[in-house]
């Protein structure tokens, strides 16, 4: 039987200034989906990424968040969105994803230090823990970023063009350990790529953003 959605949207639309950039968006996900957000640039991916992570209300339809997803959302932006200058070190990267589920005033205890550890771990990252975030290569910054929205203890994991600028072996590293994450853990992925050949083998469904619209569902 599968399980309830964590997030559905039924006939939703997204814009700005009352303007629909995305509409007629009929989708759901729920644990153990890895879902492919496909489609040329200037599609709407973007708005229809900004939707499911509730930073735009819908301008009509409806938006249904699970109880069971609550704060539980890790986002990873493009690496590019963080400076690489500022004087970080990937586990403070990491250490960033428990900042943002404790209260404003509560500090990092044990747990979350140890917790955050653990992330930079699963993304193989253990033996550069201490080194500089402008030092890792691309890859190694994208494994921290996926680092830090895993200290969140996400159910639902949504990712902006995660291999964008990486060399292949460093995308077939990134790919391989999202699949991984749907399938050992009580998680769903979302990720968000203009270029389709990035989802093979790995999403169990892939959406197509043309013009603003789903246009197709197509298997990987």
């Amino acid at each position: 039987m599968k399980p309830e959605p964590l997030l559905r949207l039924e006939n939703a639309a997204f814009g700005y200034d009352g303007r629909r950039i995305v509409r007629d968006v009929e989708l759901a996900v729920a644990p153990g989906d890895f879902l492919g957000v496909a489609g040329p640039n200037g599609s709407g991916k973007s708005t229809l990424l900004k939707g499911l992570l509730g930073l735009l209300k819908p301008l009509s339809g409806t938006v249904f968040r699970s109880p069971a997803l609550g704060r539980a959302l890790g986002w990873v932006p493009q690496r590019d969105a963080l400076d690489a200058v500022f004087p970080l070190t990937a586990l403070d990267i990491a250490r960033l994803g428990r900042g943002l589920v404790l209260p404003w005033h509560a500090r990092l205890g044990a747990k979350d230090e140890a917790l955050a550890r653990r992330c930079l771990a699963t993304v193989g990252l253990s033996g550069k823990a201490e080194a500089p975030f402008q030092t890792l290569s691309g890859g190694q910054r994208q494994r921290a970023l996926i680092a830090r929205a895993l200290a969140v203890e996400p159910r639902l994991l949504v990712l902006d063009e995660p291999t964008a600028g990486v060399d292949p072996e460093a995308e077939e590293s990134i790919m391989t350990l999202l699949k991984d994450l749907t399938r050992s853990k009580e998680m769903a992925v979302v990720m968000v790529t203009h270029q389709q050949e990035h989802l093979k083998d790995a999403a169990t469904r892939v959406v197509m953003v043309r013009d603003g619209r789903l246009r197709a569902r197509t298997a990987p």
